[in-house]
């Protein structure tokens, strides 16, 4: 199991700060989630219906009919690396760890590769995993090299894999097409932008013929009738999610912002998270968990990523912390 952000029960036994005084700054999760209307019985009693709706939301929020609910995109990025014969993928580098693990544990040959040297690469590829915006460096690809890159693959029936979790707080640079075409494949995430990560619902955009293959191998009943109804109802509410982008793009900045008067400058993010490179991330990230704030560490390179605090208290509280630290 790789390491992921949002473990508070671990940091609550390791620092022995009660589980209810920590501030999660560690997943890029909106602190400010969707809150949907109460769940029927039916919901609970009954098989999930494919016939319930989802699908035309999913349709007219994402823009295309050609869409396959999953039980998150994490058991989507698991499935497609099944679905090829072994292959040479490259993977994005830094970026989400799970990609890359999930292409090389099925026997693929797998290829790190910083954001400078795909151009260069895609070629000697099969498939190419990205991240738009990556997580957590928040590096967008414009259209014009995505399109090149998608074109050079599939002309040797290969992938373009864009995971999109982080994107809908800028959903102008995505991927998806009105009629998606073979060889690109986007994963999209209700987690992070609409904060129901708990739901874990998600979707595959990708050319009918793949989302088949992909439906055949799930089975049936893949996505859980409460979340389906929980998701139906965040995709139709424009105008919470029309709020949602205006205050995410706002609070990104003034994230941003704080992290830089505290000595700690951004590298890069998104709507939902700001990434700090700094020599000092493992103190720091230490230092802010002993106040009971957890962030999200990286190794490689050393980083931290830090997620939106939900309220001004903890905005106050996390430039507290960091003044006392820096």
């Amino acid at each position: 199991m790789l390491e992921h952000g949002g473990q508070t029960r671990a940091a609550a036994a390791r620092y022995g700060i009660a589980l209810e005084d920590w501030l999660d700054l560690s997943t890029g999760i909106n602190p400010i989630a969707f809150e949907p209307p109460p769940i029927p019985p039916d919901a609970w009693a009954h098989l999930p219906q494919e016939q319930d709706g989802l699908m035309e939301a999913a349709a007219a929020y994402y823009g295309t009919p050609d869409v396959l609910p999953v039980a998150g995109s994490q058991a989507a990025l698991q499935l497609l690396p099944r679905l090829r014969d072994r292959c040479r993928a490259g993977v994005l580098h830094p970026g989400y760890t799970e990609h890359g693990h999930a292409w090389r544990s099925t026997g693929h040959e797998v290829v790190q590769l910083p954001a400078e040297e795909i151009a260069g690469a895609v070629d000697s590829l099969e498939v190419l995993v990205l991240m738009q915006p990556n997580n957590p460096t928040g590096t967008l690809f414009s259209a014009a090299d995505l399109h090149e890159w998608h074109a050079r693959l599939t002309a040797r029936g290969g992938w373009l894999v864009v995971d999109e979790a982080f994107i809908e707080a800028s959903t102008q640079a995505s991927c998806v097409q009105p009629q998606m075409p073979p060889g690109l494949i986007v994963l999209r995430s209700l987690g992070k932008f609409f904060g129901l990560a708990g739901a874990r619902i998600g979707f595959v955009l990708a050319h009918t013929e793949l989302l088949a293959r992909m439906h055949a191998v799930l089975g049936p009943w893949s996505v859980a009738g409460p979340s389906r109804f929980v998701a139906q109802a965040a995709l139709r509410d424009r105008a919470w999610q029309a709020a949602a982008r205006k205050r995410l793009m706002q609070d990104g900045v003034r994230l941003a912002q704080l992290l830089c008067e505290a000595g700690l400058p951004p590298a890069g993010g998104c709507g939902l998270f700001q990434w700090a490179p700094t020599k000092q991330a493992a103190a720091v990230h230490r230092q802010l968990a002993q106040r009971g704030i957890l962030t999200r560490y990286f190794a490689q390179p050393h980083s931290l990523r830090f997620g939106l605090p939900g309220s001004e208290a903890d905005w106050g509280r996390l430039r507290a912390a960091l003044g006392e630290i820096l």
